[in-house]
């Protein structure tokens, strides 16, 4: 197959290409605008394969992106575009609006139009998966609910209202223009290249800095840890053996409260880096509290039974081994943070 990938500079789009080229015989065409949060240096062990091409174009690009479809050709495209960080989209919810709705809005067209006129065989085997998230559902109140994929949507912010409204696009273009879409919504990623605003890359790196360590609150939000190459594995599955209408949550089955997260991560730090900065015994002693974010969900929590009934997928990695491997992964790849801290967003603000 050859597969678009929009985003595919981003965190998850990026261990979504280098999943597929380095594990697969299909060809990948990664289409990004590489806005604050792409960076090709992610995929820099794939970007000499015969398999791979890029192209930098927005999604909001109507004529571009038809004519990408018409050069290439896609069997398949697994849309993952977007803009994604919640206190970016408090401060400034325009350009979530414009990427998530409008961009989605643009792709979903371009997609229809070239499916309508592809050959029958070509046609039938057509798949558009649409890659979301858990935060369309608000959150959960009790301690024992699960997110599953009937539970209605709630968002909390503009950046989940606008990926909400993305995934009723999709969902309509499959129901009345008969587009073969596919629906993913999945919980927090961590791991390799994920972007240092998000909440574990910027503990791990102001840890080493002898940064404080902000804290949302009491940290008591609690939020399902998913491991982004276990992300790629399973999103792989459902653009490739998931069923057209249908959506899947994924999960790593691995709740944790920011707070404790954070000190998971102190605790691995000490093990690894025992030359801690500024005289500190422990890298907890850094844990500042700090005022809560505006609509600050509690709980999130995926149930992730369907996509192991239905394609075989379970989580291969652990918080605790995935933690271990991302912590490991900071420490040996200082300078691919330096050049992405370039682009800096108020680094003292924490995403999660």
């Amino acid at each position: 197959m050859k597969i678009f990938v929009t985003g595919g500079a981003g965190f998850i789009g990026s261990a979504v290409i280098r999943h597929i080229i380095n594990n697969t015989n299909n060809s990948v065409v990664n289409i990004d605008k590489l806005t604050y949060a792409g960076n090709l240096e992610s995929l820099a062990s794939i970007s000499k394969s015969s398999k791979y091409t890029f192209a930098q174009v927005d999604i909001c690009d109507s004529a571009a992106i038809t004519q990408l479809f018409e050069q290439h050709q896609p069997d398949a495209i697994m849309h993952l575009a977007a803009e994604s960080h919640v206190d970016r989209s408090i401060d400034g919810p325009n350009e979530f609006i414009q990427t998530n709705i409008i961009g989605t809005y643009t792709l979903l067209e371009a997609a229809r139009h070239y499916w309508a006129h592809l050959p029958t065989d070509k046609k039938s085997a057509f798949r558009f998966h649409h890659i979301s998230t858990d935060e369309v559902y608000g959150d959960l109140e009790s301690t024992t609910d699960l997110f599953t994929e009937t539970t209605s949507y709630a968002p909390s912010s503009p950046y989940s209202a606008s990926k909400a409204s993305s995934d009723h696009l999709v969902r309509t273009w499959q129901r009345t223009y008969g587009l073969p879409t596919i629906v993913t919504n999945c919980s927090n990623n961590y791991g390799p290249y994920h972007y240092p605003e998000k909440l574990i890359p910027l503990i791990i790196l102001n840890a080493l800095e002898g940064k404080p360590l902000p804290v949302y609150g009491n940290g008591q939000q609690i939020r399902d840890w998913l491991y982004v190459e276990d992300h790629a594995r399973a999103l792989y599955k459902v653009v490739t053996e998931g069923k057209i209408g249908e959506t899947y949550n994924i999960g790593g089955h691995n709740e944790k409260a920011n707070i404790d997260v954070v000190k998971t991560i102190c605790s691995t730090l000490d093990k690894l880096v025992p030359n801690k900065p500024n005289g500190i015994n422990h890298y907890e002693e850094l844990i500042t509290y700090v005022s809560d974010r505006p609509g600050h969900d509690l709980r999130y929590a995926i149930d992730a039974t369907k996509i192991k009934n239905e394609l075989n997928w379970v989580p291969e990695e652990t918080f605790e081994t995935g933690l271990r491997k991302t912590v490991k992964w900071y420490l040996a790849n200082r300078e691919w943070c330096k050049s992405v801290q370039n682009n800096k967003y108020n680094r003292e603000r924490l995403g999660a």
